[in-house]
């Protein structure tokens, strides 16, 4: 098929189903040279493909209390930490790799654990109680959820971003 002039066969010059194939075949091969054709994506684009892959593993986890003891109303871990996990990543310089919540007590208290990676360009502690402050206000305005410990534990540098060049006034976000 990959031949420039493919050798005439009666058969195949007769048939309307092996004509039909070979037309098909031809769209896959030009598809697939389009595709080889392509830069191949960024290593950020990959590392971020492949963790969201990881993260969608399809567990549930325990079932943790909302704020709300009258109703007695739950939400998976797994999904919990999604929404706060994402949470993490809007601190620019920062990546979130884990997310563990287990319940404080017999209320509806939680404890949240995270591991993330941060750029060293900003002082560590500031950047550490930013992802907190926003791991905190998700949870209790998007999910409701009471938090009541934050711990987190830096287990990898990022690259900082390359400084700004004059006449660009902002920067970009991780």
């Amino acid at each position: 098929m990959r031949d420039a002039a493919p050798a005439a066969d009666a058969h195949t010059v007769s048939c309307p189903h092996c004509r039909e194939a070979v037309e098909g075949l031809a769209t896959v091969n030009a598809a697939t040279q389009a595709l080889r054709a392509e830069d191949p994506p960024g290593l950020q684009a990959l590392t971020d493909r492949v963790m969201n892959v990881v993260r969608a593993e399809i567990r549930l986890g325990r079932l943790l209390p909302l704020a709300d003891p009258d109703r007695e109303l739950r939400i998976a871990e797994s999904a919990a930490a999604k929404v706060l996990r994402q949470a993490a990543d809007t601190v620019p310089g920062v990546r979130a790799a884990t997310c563990r919540l287990v319940r404080a007590d017999e209320g509806t208290d939680v404890r949240v654990t995270m591991e993330l990676a941060a750029a060293l360009d900003r002082p560590l502690p500031d950047r550490v109680d930013q992802v907190r402050q926003s791991v905190l206000h998700s949870a209790g305005r998007d999910l409701g959820l009471a938090v009541t410990t934050v711990d987190i534990v830096v287990v990898d540098v990022l690259e900082p971003w390359p400084p700004l060049s004059p006449g660009h006034p902002t920067g970009g976000g991780t």
